[in-house]
């Protein structure tokens, strides 16, 4: 089956070729890109756009929560973190509220931003055990 668009295929080609680390990531910045289409959607009084991205950017949220491996300490905290943002998502969509998702898309940033860190010193070390073998 062949896709007319090429970005389109490259984009289908960079998930189904993405390591779980970089799936997660993806993840990560498609949730920042939904927060930041529901704020530009809040600023032109966008009612439908706002709660399609919105809601969209909590469907990846969730998908986090469901996803934590709970026998690991870490991830009750972030369970929290990520309802927490959840349920901060839902009150700035049901509220109109610029500074709740200013909020969030701060948390969510340092969650992308830590993941990053956490691929990339695991390319390094992967690297280095490469290099030793």
């Amino acid at each position: 089956m062949a896709i007319g668009n090429p970005y389109q295929a490259y984009q289908a080609n960079s998930v189904t070729t993405a390591s779980p680390g970089e799936l997660t990531l993806m993840l990560y910045n498609g949730c920042l890109k939904f927060i930041k289409l529901g704020r530009k959607a809040i600023e032109e009084n966008n009612i439908q756009d706002k709660n399609t991205n919105l809601q969209k950017a909590q469907n990846i949220i969730r998908e986090f929560m469901v996803t934590l491996n709970m026998d690991v300490e870490v991830s009750k905290n972030m369970m929290a973190m990520y309802d927490y943002m959840n349920r901060r998502l839902m009150e700035a969509n049901l509220n109109n509220d610029l500074g709740i998702l200013e909020e969030v898309e701060g948390l969510v940033t340092e969650f992308r931003d830590t993941w990053k860190e956490v691929i990339q010193v695991n390319r390094q070390r992967q690297h280095a055990q490469g290099g030793q073998i």
